[in-house]
């Protein structure tokens, strides 16, 4: 998703963008990531793949949540820095916080608190991979390899179904087929008093330009954020205005919500000078129109 909207955006024009499929490049592979990365040897590296997926996905295939993120990080990190690329942005998570922390998180409080347990594995390895990216640059200042750690994400080209899908994406799919099929309501899990911070993943696209640019100036870790959530409760009510869906809500309260809130702070960001644009109406809209278009 994040690859994909770095490439829609107006801006990434300027610049001459290898973006290989995994069919093309297998990060999986380190023997085939340092042949491709020494062949090519671009200028700099954004790591921006993985295997991703909501609650359920993570809860259910923890192993490869952790051993295929924790590769592909190892593996592209390494191999850039073997090739001598002197420049990486790494991709993080907001889940390498600590849970259940109910002030903005700082970017200085990775790795001080205990971790979700619904997505650790993932949580993990994204700590790892930062790490990594920290301990090149203490061991050779001249190797820029920073971390970029966006809140939730969601939009265009999203995984939609109840099976790996994140937050609003997972919402979009239940009422436009609660709306499809004419149900009176439809069930979220937990009581809907959860807070998440999502943010439109064309904004995290610009913020990469704006980092690509301004890359002597991006700090070594930072948050890209809102600086605002919302209540689950309130995610369903904006979806289901957008889809002009009249129904009501049930909650399943023997069902697990993770994290009681999970916002992070965006002092570092805006002292950078950049700022999210889309609100969460314009994003819910423009995330709905490629889904359904796909339904099409």
């Amino acid at each position: 998703m994040v690859g994909q909207n770095l490439l829609e955006h107006p801006a990434i024009k300027e610049f001459a963008v290898i973006a290989p499929s995994s069919r093309e490049l297998n990060l999986l592979d380190f023997s085939a990531t340092r042949s491709y990365l020494h062949q090519l040897k671009p200028d700099l590296v954004i790591h921006a793949a993985g295997k991703v997926g909501g609650i359920q996905a993570n809860i259910r295939e923890p192993v490869s949540f952790l051993m295929d993120n924790l590769d592909m990080g190892r593996n592209i990190v390494w191999a850039a820095h073997q090739a001598g690329i002197k420049k990486l942005i790494n991709l993080g998570s907001s889940c390498m916080y600590p849970r259940n922390y109910s002030e903005p998180l700082d970017e200085e409080m990775v790795l001080k608190g205990e971790l979700e347990p619904t997505n650790e594995g993932y949580a993990l390895a994204k700590v790892v991979t930062a790490r990594l990216c920290e301990y090149i640059m203490r061991e050779d200042s001249n190797y820029q390899y920073k971390t970029l750690i966006p809140c939730n994400l969601y939009g265009k080209y999203d995984q939609f179904g109840p099976v790996n899908s994140h937050l609003i994406p997972a919402i979009i799919h239940k009422i436009y087929q609660a709306k499809q099929t004419g149900k009176v309501s439809v069930e979220m899990w937990g009581d809907g008093t959860a807070r998440r911070e999502a943010m439109y993943a064309g904004d995290l696209a610009d913020a990469l330009v704006h980092a690509i640019k301004e890359f002597h100036t991006l700090p070594a870790i930072m948050n890209v954020g809102l600086g605002h959530d919302y209540t689950i409760n309130q995610y369903y009510e904006v979806v289901a205005d957008v889809l002009g869906y009249e129904g009501g809500f049930t909650h399943d309260l023997s069902k697990p919500v993770g994290m009681v809130r999970r916002l992070v702070s965006t002092e570092r960001q805006e002292a950078w000078g950049w700022r999210g644009k889309t609100s969460l109406n314009e994003g819910v809209q423009l995330t709905y129109r490629f889904y359904s278009q796909d339904q099409k």
